[in-house]
């Protein structure tokens, strides 16, 4: 469950970079559309290192892991947004807005499978490149 904490400063550092190097250049929901894919993809390489360092033994346990990871990452950003920043519930609800092509929730949704399927690929590609 460590692990989360890395989830969260590299989400940090993602809506960073993105303030940092893109918004300004593009429309708010474009990029927060790249910012999702980036962050999608940065959560995968996470979550392959961790895999790697510290192996989950079941698939049970990958989604158990996956489960707790993004509910702990919508109480945080849901938790700070409303309590820290001030924002109104409908302001931090929005980003959950397919309709208004906000895909914010394709992050949880990813952060919940990403320890299982992470955990099968490298064990397909044990079985397939044995390391001898």
């Amino acid at each position: 469950m460590l692990g989360w904490l890395g989830l969260a400063a590299i989400g940090v550092v993602n809506g960073g970079l993105r303030q940092g190097l893109y918004a300004r250049w593009t429309t708010d929901r474009l990029a927060h559309q790249l910012s999702t894919v980036t962050l999608i993809a940065l959560i995968a390489c996470y979550a392959w290192w961790m895999q790697r360092r510290w192996p989950l033994p079941s698939t049970g346990l990958a989604l158990e892991v996956g489960g707790a990871w993004a509910a702990l990452t919508v109480l945080f950003e849901l938790g700070l947004g409303r309590y820290v920043v001030g924002d109104a519930w409908s302001t931090l609800l929005a980003d959950y807005d397919l309709t208004e092509g906000r895909i914010w929730v394709l992050v949880p949704l990813w952060l919940s499978v990403a320890p299982t399927v992470v955990r099968h690929l490298i064990g397909t590609q044990a079985r397939r490149c044995p390391t001898g």
